[in-house]
């Protein structure tokens, strides 16, 4: 006879244990070549090397690629014509290995989409719509956010009475720096950061451009400085730990902002967005997203926004858990921090 709490436990620590042992032995194994899969990449150029790199960089997929002898082919359809890539399919069905098709519309995670069959005359329906504009995913996404608010906030209580002294000690001023953002549908709101700049910060900054007015040129494409200095030396701590974002969590209580999202864009950038203000700003901007475990201060404002527009697509609860299991890790290795 067993206890009912020693299967539960014997259940939930086999749910981790399980997962952690299997990318242990996974990386054991795919690190000798005989457990590896060789693929063939057929296609266009660019895609093939983007899939070069992600087989290089992810370990977990095991494949390798291969010219030569290969268990696996991908035909890479961007720029493909129609005929070309019905003959590259005729030609690899015809062998014994596995075939898989990536598509040319790279926006739109197919995933998630829904397949409809019109048997009679043999056409397919792929179903895509924009995930998070759905009702039921607005309502799950927010009872996600308040609870885990509501769980961090006696931590976040703690953190916040040891980084206020810090930051009074440091230097003159208010703990708390606030600014307006950009909101859900444009609206303006306030958002609440921990104050990592010296009060006088404007005259110190037109000083330092003067002197250096390459920062200028690189703000513009960066919309951040290689080297502020305006930032004091407990805002250099609190940045590179991103712990200057933790007050966003008031936001959160208040219904201003998500716990994942897009970045909350200042009221200047509106312009700069364009016709992707469109799309990013229907959402609640977040504390954390996928521009800031995809490279963050790296990409450029450009790269940052088509990040965004594929997140708010292709919305799930499970995209979220990553993103913040990922958002552990870059602040952890300061990956991408300034």
């Amino acid at each position: 006879n067993y206890s009912r709490l020693f299967i539960a436990l014997y259940f939930i620590i086999g749910a981790f244990s399980i997962s952690i042992a299997k990318r242990f032995v996974k990386k054991a194994l795919f690190s000798l070549s005989f457990f590896s899969k060789k693929v063939l990449l057929v296609g266009n150029e660019e895609q093939i090397n983007t899939l070069k790199n992600e087989f290089e960089e992810n370990w977990y997929l095991g494949l390798k690629e291969s010219k030569s002898s290969y268990d696996k082919v991908i035909i890479a359809s961007k720029d493909m014509s129609t005929k070309d890539i019905n003959e590259q399919i005729s030609t690899f069905l015809n062998e014994k290995c596995e075939l898989y098709i990536v598509p040319y519309i790279t926006n739109i995670n197919f995933v998630n989409s829904t397949i409809m069959e019109y048997s009679n005359i043999r056409y397919n329906a792929i179903q895509v719509e924009n995930r998070l504009l759905i009702t039921k995913n607005l309502w799950l996404k927010l009872i996600f956010d308040k609870l885990f608010a509501m769980l961090l906030l006696p931590l976040f209580l703690i953190l916040h009475v040891v980084i206020s002294i810090a930051i009074k000690f440091n230097s003159k001023g208010d703990s708390f720096f606030k600014q307006p953002r950009l909101g859900k549908d444009g609206s303006e709101f306030i958002c609440y950061k921990y104050r990592t700049m010296y009060e006088n910060s404007d005259e110190i900054l037109q000083k330092y451009l003067k002197l250096n007015p390459e920062e200028v040129i690189y703000y513009d494409i960066f919309h951040k400085y290689k080297s502020d200095p305006r930032v004091t030396k407990v805002g250099k701590f609190l940045r590179s730990t991103s712990l200057d974002e933790l007050p966003q969590f008031i936001n959160i209580l208040k219904g201003d902002m998500s716990l994942v999202g897009p970045r909350p864009y200042m009221c200047s950038e509106s312009k700069k967005l364009g016709h992707n203000q469109n799309v990013i700003l229907k959402v609640k901007p977040g504390i954390t997203g996928l521009w800031q475990v995809s490279g963050r201060n790296h990409l450029t404002f450009k790269e940052r926004n088509e990040l965004e527009i594929w997140y708010i697509k292709n919305w799930s609860l499970w995209t979220d858990f990553v993103i913040l299991v990922k958002t552990i890790k870059v602040v952890l290795l300061k990956v991408g921090a300034h």
